[in-house]
């Protein structure tokens, strides 16, 4: 499957999961033992992923595609939280997420690399900034948005840290 079938059944699922709560976060297919169809959700309210939260998502989901058929033959159904260490696919991620440390790959050359980690700082417009180590200054790089392939944060003492800080404040 590709990027486009992936869209295509965002398109049809995005409006029922948002309704019960939840945000998309990401939705691709898995080669392996056959092919997984992986959905990643979180709640609209920010509070920690359930196992209950998962399975509803799934058996609502399962119904539209079941209906639409949008993946020819069969697959396995994967519904997840993004993780901590979750990927970053929205503009959004880069502003709720600054501060944190990323890997970003871009799709092009950008600043003579395509590869970059560093300290988030948030976006200018369209694009997204972060602070790369190369030595012994943070160095700013701009990285249009458009031009990211792929992106997450790295799991670090700090992202584990605003992590459990998050769900103390949840409670």
């Amino acid at each position: 499957m590709d990027q486009a079938a992936a869209q295509e059944i965002e398109r049809l699922i995005a409006p029922s999961v948002e309704a019960a709560g939840y945000d998309l976060v990401q939705i691709r297919f898995l080669r392996g033992d056959g092919e997984t169809l992986q959905v990643m959700a979180e709640r609209k309210d920010r509070r920690p992923i359930s196992v209950q939260d998962c399975s509803e998502i799934s058996r609502m989901i399962s119904g539209i595609l079941d209906v639409e058929d949008p993946v020819p033959g069969t697959y396995h159904l994967e519904v997840s939280s993004p993780g901590i260490d979750r990927p970053l696919v929205r503009l959004d991620d880069y502003i709720r997420f600054a501060g944190l440390e990323a890997k970003i790959e871009a799709e092009r050359s950008i600043a003579g690399r395509r590869r970059f980690q560093g300290r988030l700082r948030g976006v200018a417009g369209e694009a997204v900034l972060i602070d790369c180590d190369d030595g012994d200054e943070p160095k700013p790089v701009e990285i249009p948005f458009a031009d990211i392939r792929r992106a997450m944060l790295v799991l670090t003492d700090e992202l584990i840290a605003a992590a459990e800080d998050e769900q103390q404040m949840q409670r």
